[in-house]
């Protein structure tokens, strides 16, 4: 096979001549294994894992990557097995191949599971040794490469899960050239339409753009050399997804996007970009917040150089990048710079701690989460580039994701100190848990030992580190209350079908159990408290060999008391209070969701659905709820404090305020917390007693 020889050819650059012999052995091994095998474009199957390892062999990986490769789909595929593998390879190639391979022999309720467990075994394997994940890259980048041959659902499929999953583990790992050809493949097939429109576009404006690019990179290498300095400067070329992603984020027509021209200038040493920096500082003049130094604080990737947007000639915005040479193989070749390389210099080993610590964190958030599907949604989370810095109050410097709180700030640290933390302080001043982080902010976390995880900040937390330690939490200490709740909830459906939940035989509840893909009664009570099954489809499974009861039994409401953490949550859009007729309703994977009776967003369909229960408050409630009021006063000095004084003598306290002027009126939005709807209505009289108030009244959002 030709591809093969260019492969030994590629790999015989620099392996030794052993390791040729052991891959021409495993490629002869792996063809005969796929004999008989074809790819949907009707290619011998052996084509796609020769693909695979030349593309890896770009990247000068080791003689053991390049052999699983070879191998990477014949456990899966064939009947050739792990132990075979090991006998004749050795066992750290037979740990990557199965790191790579997919759980065929286990039957999963829905593929979003099976691809979500999938995703769980690959990435514990990465956990161990990052080669799984460069192989399984260069196999997805492969399948982009040859798409066309799958159905168009297929193929809109596959791509999705590029665009969500691979693109971003690539851009993690620094794999640049990797990411962003996975990025504009997977726009291909994603938004065929659009793509073809763009590349339309994009090759008309080329030409437009040819002089001016070529007069300001003349511009520049001319400055560049009059100060002395050796650099290569060179255009960059945007690609047609992150043109079609700052179109879509930035409401951006394809003009203004074009508008922008990007150049990247390659110095000696770290010293040299900052002169150059300077340089083109005096040429063209720097646009105000546009200036990153990723030089000093480096992305989590690695990634290292410094970005600035200078206003040309023309007035046209030009996007620079300087680095040295070393940053530069960094930023296309990322993790994988330790083999292209093998380099022994303090900013590779850097990059390697920081993976190291990455797939640390992978590692505590799969220990963490049970649910597979769970783990995914954590890993979408953690894969967006993180580009807030902050500081801890000893100066080291923490990175998170664009929109992450101080309550992510806290688990970031450690997991204790998030567990624990009760307030914080930003800049030295008192703030929310759910402020949001702005790099250069000095981050300060308050501990209590007794204190918990809230099952409210699971509703602003940012990073999956924090959402996966929260949940775990919350499942672990909260396990009780939830049997208690689903066992309730089931009972409830049961009666509402005639059924005597006392008739239910110890064979019954094997039977249905077992049904419910679960292994003990008590997971399967927790999973309809958290909304992963639904107690009326589980109640009519056992619906047909039961007793009946007599049709005057009638199921009585579910009662809540407010203290069953993540099984059930309140809804911000009506804020129920004891005192409150409320209803139920149970959303996948959040629980049962609790709205008043006359919440606009409960509708008479949903009412008529299996997911709505009948709930009703508790006796002897300790806990208080979150409840909105709206106070309109007269616009004057001083009023805020009066109004504020007068809720805390109610023995309140104000969660959330908002505040907008209108001439003479000022009207002010508290979320306060409430015992009941006695304690709100005292709140409302205290405020009424005042001058300044002229209407106070409860809201609904």
């Amino acid at each position: 096979m030709p591809e093969a020889e260019l492969l030994f050819s590629e790999a015989s650059k620099y392996l030794k001549p052993e390791d040729i012999n052991q891959l021409r052995s495993s490629y002869s091994f792996g063809q005969g294994a796929h004999s008989g095998q074809f790819r949907k474009s009707g290619e011998p199957y052996i084509s796609h894992p020769v693909a695979v390892a030349r593309i890896l062999c770009t990247l000068r990986l080791d003689a053991p990557t390049l052999t699983a490769a070879l191998l990477h789909d014949v456990v899966e595929d064939t009947d050739i097995s792990k132990t075979e593998i090991s006998e004749r390879f050795g066992e750290p190639v037979a740990e990557l191949v199965d790191g790579v391979s997919k759980l065929t022999k286990i039957e999963f309720q829905t593929q979003e599971e099976a691809q979500a467990e999938n995703f769980r075994k690959m990435l514990l394997a990465m956990a161990r040794d990052v080669r799984v994940i460069l192989i399984k890259l260069a196999d997805r980048l492969h399948n982009m490469r040859t798409l066309e041959a799958m159905l168009p659902a297929k193929q809109r499929s596959i791509a999705r899960e590029t665009l969500e999953i691979y693109a971003p583990i690539a851009h993690r790992l620094g794999l640049n050239n990797i990411y962003q050809e996975l990025q504009e493949l997977g726009f291909h097939y994603s938004y065929p339409l659009r793509y073809k429109v763009l590349i339309k576009a994009t090759k008309a404006a080329r030409g437009n753009r040819r002089e001016i690019v070529g007069k300001i990179l003349e511009a520049i290498d001319s400055k560049l050399k009059d100060s002395g300095l050796d650099a290569e400067v060179t255009g960059r070329e945007k690609h047609l997804y992150s043109i079609y992603m700052k179109m879509v984020e930035k409401h951006l027509s394809f003009s203004e996007v074009l508008d922008i021209y990007g150049f990247r200038v390659i110095v000696k040493d770290i010293p040299s970009c900052y002169v150059a920096l300077g340089m083109l500082h005096s040429l063209y003049k720097p646009i105000p917040g546009k200036f990153k130094d990723y030089i000093a604080i480096p992305k989590t990737n690695g990634y290292q150089s410094l970005h600035n947007t200078l206003l040309g000639p023309f007035g046209i915005p030009i996007e620079i990048q300087i680095r040295t040479a070393e940053m530069h193989r960094v930023a296309e070749n990322g993790v994988a710079s330790h083999w292209l390389y093998k380099s022994s210099d303090a900013d590779f080993n850097d990059l390697h701690l920081q993976t190291s610590r990455w797939l640390q964190n992978l590692l505590e958030t799969l220990s963490g989460s049970t649910d597979s599907l769970e783990f995914l949604e954590h890993l979408k989370i953690d894969l967006f580039p993180g580009d807030v810095f902050v500081f801890t109050p000893q100066g080291k410097i923490l990175t998170l994701p664009r929109g992450s709180t101080a309550v992510d700030f806290a688990y970031a640290v450690h997991s204790d100190v998030g567990n624990c933390c009760v307030a914080v302080k930003i800049n030295g001043e008192n703030a929310p848990l759910r402020a949001k982080l702005k790099s250069g902010d000095r981050v300060e976390i308050v501990t209590a030992p007794y204190a918990k995880p809230n099952p409210s900040w699971l509703s602003y937390v940012a990073t999956g580190r924090a959402r996966s330690h929260i949940r775990h939490f919350l499942k672990t200490i909260q396990y009780d209350e939830s049997v208690k709740l689903g066992e309730r909830m089931l009972n409830q459906a049961l009666l509402s079908f005639n059924i005597n939940p006392d008739t239910i035989n110890d064979t019954q509840w094997e039977k249905l159990v077992r049904d419910s893909g679960v292994k003990y009664k008590e997971e399967l009570f927790t999973e309809m408290a958290l909304g992963k099954q639904l107690p009326a489809v589980v109640a009519k499974r056992l619906a047909s060999p039961l007793e009946s009861i007599s049709s005057d039994q009638i199921a009585g409401p579910i009662t809540i008391l407010g203290t069953e953490g993540l099984t059930v949550q309140f809804a911000k859009c009506c804020r129920p209070i004891p005192g409150d007729i409320i209803v139920g309703v149970i959303k996948k994977d959040s629980g049962l969701i609790i709205h008043t009776l006359n919440c606009a967003n409960i509708t008479n369909s949903q009412k008529n659905s299996e997911n709505y229960l009948d709930v009703a408050w508790g006796k002897d409630i300790t806990r208080t709820f979150e409840s909105s009021i709206k106070v309109t006063t007269v616009n004057k000095q001083g009023v805020l404090a009066r109004v504020a004084a007068e809720i805390a003598k109610a023995e309140s306290n104000i969660d959330d305020i908002a505040m907008e002027n209108e001439n003479d009126f000022m009207h002010m939005r508290f979320i306060l917390q409430i015992n009941n709807r006695s304690h709100l209505a005292q709140v409302i009289r205290g405020l009424r007693h005042l001058k300044e108030v002229i209407r106070v009244h409860r809201t609904r959002n």
